[in-house]
């Protein structure tokens, strides 16, 4: 549970720096830095409360948090709402995951600013097309025009209201079955073009064209991963070692909330009681400490009167 030092600490470091220039430090630290899954205000909570530097604001779990696709059926709008009870809710830097920035450059550009006025740390693009698909839905999905996506970052970043606000791009070559030296030429142009860092993805479940992306990179900007697929196959040590700058643990809270969930339906519909599930659950008293309800308490007894005003007299008439 949250407790008093680590929620002042939090506080003392968002005094001492904007939550964008906590996630530059992030990317930019020599350390091998981690981002944690979270789709709503309890999961980032609940990420930062574990001890989590930074929060990866996933698309693909705010679709299927609210029962859609992730085939940008969930609207900009749709998942600023969800960022915005994320933001409020926690002290540590998001990355949020902006698919393609919803359209052209003006509807990138307009997102980032969204996201500047909400006190998010980051915005990760891909240069996929709009609509996009989930990277690890079929094969050789089309890719965004290098020069397009260029253009792109640049009005992210010439949009961005807080200097230290982060672009990521994020480099889809390989997913969709192009070259080492394809992926690395994109990357490239995407730095140049004003992203602070690059993000290279990859469903191989061996990790070899990361790590070989990462030697050819030579850590010319911070480099970002989410291995999803190849986690068993490489160690984090191997990724700290090939200069890689932060992980993402990309979806992991989702599903594990999926599963309870289902377990939890399934139990209760076959046996019509809950008490076989209870010792499986939170209990509601730890819900309540966890979101702080004793805060409101001592907010009442400052803010309210004592005793309730009586209602004025009416003249007779």
């Amino acid at each position: 549970m949250r407790n008093d030092n680590h929620h002042s600490d939090h506080h003392d470091n968002q005094a001492a720096a904007s939550k964008a220039a906590m996630m530059r430090a992030l990317l930019l630290s020599p350390s091998l830095g981690f981002l944690m899954e979270a789709h709503n205000g309890l999961s980032a909570r609940i990420v930062e409360d574990v001890g989590f530097s930074g929060i990866w604001a996933s698309g693909f779990s705010i679709s299927t948090a609210l029962g859609v696709r992730d085939s940008n059926e969930v609207s900009a709008g749709e998942v600023l709402d969800t960022v915005a009870y994320m933001a409020d809710a926690t002290h540590i830097p998001i990355m949020v995951d902006g698919d393609t920035g919803y359209g052209n450059f003006n509807n990138a550009r307009r997102f980032v600013r969204q996201l500047c006025r909400l006190g998010v740390a980051a915005v990760c693009i891909e240069d996929k097309l709009f609509p996009k698909t989930n990277s690890f839905l079929g094969e050789c999905q089309p890719l965004a025009d290098t020069d397009e996506f260029c253009g792109k970052i640049t009005a992210c970043k010439d949009s961005q209201t807080d200097d230290d606000f982060c672009v990521v791009a994020r480099v889809e070559a390989l997913v969709s079955g192009y070259s080492l030296g394809e992926a690395l030429d994109r990357a490239e142009a995407y730095r140049r073009a004003g992203a602070d860092a690059v993000f290279i993805h990859s469903k191989r479940k061996d990790g070899k064209e990361v790590l070989a992306f990462a030697k050819e990179w030579g850590r010319r900007c911070p480099l970002v991963i989410t291995p999803t697929t190849y986690h068993r196959a490489v160690g984090v040590d191997s990724f700290e070692r090939a200069g890689i700058s932060t992980l993402i643990w990309a979806n992991q809270n989702m599903r594990a909330s999926m599963h309870a969930m289902r377990e939890v339906c399934e139990e209760v519909f076959r046996n019509r009681r809950v008490s076989d599930v209870e010792q499986a659950l939170v209990p509601v008293k730890e819900v309540f400490d966890f979101l702080d309800y004793d805060e409101l308490d001592d907010a009442s007894r400052r803010y309210l009167p004592a005793e309730p005003t009586r209602a004025p007299r009416r003249n007779a008439s």
